[in-house]
């Protein structure tokens, strides 16, 4: 086990160094464990020394601390991709009676676990040499502990298993024809109808998947359906609310909550009010991306959550990320505040949609946030105020510098990321505030010699990010920020942008669908509502209190305060919490 060492500020004479030594065993055990550093603080053994905390004797001053780093496992390996390859340390448990949920952030290996468990990968239990796995050895290492019976099963193709995939706009590339034609050949529960009103994908079944003419929600939803729609004993969801909206998010949640009910379900998601919201169990996953990845066991929904965005393991004495913090600030006083942006009312029509926008105002030094349903005209809003399209009617007054980071993002650029910030953003690697808020924050000088057609979409996402963030302007326009980005990032992220508008006294308006996400970002709100595809409206800005209680209501679920993080909590339905703050017309916490 590694260990990391917190001298705290007020052991600095060499006289204190050495009285805190008497206090410890482990430091007291002779020249081998402990040795004087140069300012004559203890050094203590990695080797000898495991961070227990049940030491009887401790520094009274609370001048040393020690906490364990996170890293590879002995004796746990369940499945490694070659001598330098990624590897896997335990497995989620499936439980029939409720839902599971993984949490993690990218590339540790949650997609990899889901596949095991689902017979899609056979587990090499460390003997990557060998051509072909053997189930005699995984029933064998398994013996007596609850998966044995799951690998046991799968074995003898006792157990049917659905995965929902991750990349569901990959679909067209795989799958041809009619949405109607594909659904009905995969349903075995006869539920095809009941499937189909639940989900809203009634006005899809006569499209062509192939013929790009469906949107990645419509797309997700069409895969949901697709894995309901089979009666199988364990079904998988690798983050099935990517693309969709918070009406559209709550409404699978509920769905697959009542599936996990009388079946097995494990989901993976980052949003976390959506896994707060689904699952009664939580599996934590931490470890490098790329190398390795370990998972923890259970936990209950809300200790999971808040033991992530504390990036510590506290039972196992583990420090495994970066801690996220939520603050019960006031709100931002307006009054004073510069009117950098206003518009009267603006009206934009198109052929089958009409877009109507009330007039309002956008003050210098805050974050506007813009809530609603897809298909509502949100992005269009923002492309009128990038000057993108003009309104059919109205004005907008400005005289301003504007950044718009698009919603799709389709690089053009041939190069690597560092050409591409040379010749877009060069003030990254020119201003030392840039580099410290903004790269480092973001961790892009991982990415500097990749070219930007070989990223991710999370990692291409950060990078246009901070290309749009880091431009001169006077107001930054970033749409669906947190698309691509999970649960950590998308906390980094929003707490990035609040510090860069903030010290810039610039203004920014963010659209997005993670009411985690908006919670953090947002003083201000604008909410739209309306008929999606049909007709849309605008309305705002609100305080964040009183545009998300408008907005909370239109979805029908009341989120409140987490008493330890701060974090916002959604209520489950019909709770008692839930059914007093809709009384008290309260959908959204008090600050």
């Amino acid at each position: 086990m590694r260990i990391a060492i917190v001298l705290k500020d007020r052991c600095k004479s060499k006289r204190c160094a050495q009285e805190c030594i008497k206090f410890c065993p482990r430091v007291r055990a002779g020249d081998e464990t402990v040795v004087m550093g140069d300012e004559g603080k203890p050094v203590i053994s990695e080797e000898l020394c495991v961070g227990c905390g049940i030491c009887i004797n401790k520094c009274p001053f609370e001048a040393i601390k020690i906490i364990g780093l996170a890293e590879e496992l002995k004796g746990e390996l369940v499945h490694q991709f070659g001598k330098n390859g990624f590897r896997l340390y335990r497995l989620p448990i499936p439980k029939k009676g409720s839902c599971a949920g993984i949490l993690g952030q990218n590339g540790i290996g949650k997609t990899i676990a889901i596949k095991i468990l689902a017979g899609q990968i056979i587990p090499n239990l460390g003997e990557y040499r060998k051509k072909k796995p053997s189930w005699d050895a995984v029933l064998e290492h398994y013996a007596g502990t609850e998966l044995h019976e799951h690998f046991k099963a799968l074995s003898e193709k006792n157990l049917t298993c659905v995965l929902k995939p991750q990349y569901v706009d990959q679909l067209p590339k795989i799958v041809k024809g009619k949405i109607r034609d594909l659904l009905k050949s995969a349903d075995t529960t006869n539920k095809f109808d009941a499937v189909v009103t639940k989900l809203g994908i009634g006005n899809l079944l006569d499209k062509e998947i192939e013929k790009g003419t469906i949107s990645g929600g419509e797309l997700q939803l069409v895969s949901i359906a697709a894995a309901l729609i089979k009666d199988v004993d364990l079904y998988f969801f690798d983050e099935p609310t990517s693309y969709l909206d918070i009406y559209q998010r709550l409404k699978v949640a509920r769905i697959i909550r009542e599936l996990s009910k009388e079946k097995k379900v494990i989901v993976v998601e980052h949003d976390l009010a959506v896994l707060d919201f689904l699952c009664e169990n939580v599996h934590i996953m931490y470890g490098t991306e790329g190398a390795y990845g370990v998972v923890t066991f259970p936990r209950a929904v809300r200790h999971s959550i808040n033991t992530y965005l504390s990036g510590y393991l506290k039972e196992e004495n583990i420090r495994f990320g970066e801690k996220i913090e939520f603050f019960a600030n006031p709100p931002k006083q307006q009054q004073g505040l510069r009117i950098l942006v206003s518009y009267n009312d603006l009206t934009k029509e198109f052929e089958d949609f009409t877009l109507e926008i009330e007039r309002g105002i956008i003050r210098s030094g805050e974050i506007v946030g813009i809530v609603g349903p897809n298909a509502i005209g949100k992005t269009t809003f923002v492309k009128m105020l990038a000057g993108v399209i003009p309104p059919t009617k109205g004005t907008i007054e400005y005289d301003l510098k504007i950044s718009y980071k698009p919603q799709y993002i389709t690089p053009d650029f041939e190069g690597t990321v560092q050409e591409y910030f040379e010749t877009y953003a060069p003030q990254l690697f020119t201003s030392s505030f840039y580099q410290t808020e903004v790269r480092d924050a973001l961790h892009l000088k991982y990415l500097q010699d990749h070219t930007l057609d070989t990223l991710s979409g999370g990692e291409l996402q950060r990078v246009a990010i901070a290309a749009s963030i880091i431009k001169e302007a006077d107001i930054y326009l970033i749409d669906e920020p947190s698309a691509y980005l999970d649960s950590q990032q998308r906390m980094i992220v929003s707490r990035m942008l609040r510090r860069v508008i903030e010290k810039s006294g610039k203004s920014a308006m963010v659209v997005d669908h993670d009411v985690y996400f908006i919670d953090m970002v947002s003083d201000a709100l604008i909410v739209f509502d309306g008929m999606p595809g049909k007709r849309g409206r605008a309305q705002g800005p609100y305080s964040l209190h009183e545009g998300m209680n408008r907005f909370l209501k239109n979805v029908d679920i009341t989120f409140r305060r987490d008493e330890e993080t701060k974090r916002p909590r959604v209520n489950k339905p019909d709770s008692y919490m839930d059914r007093q703050q809709k009384q008290n017309g309260e959908y959204y916490y008090k600050l």
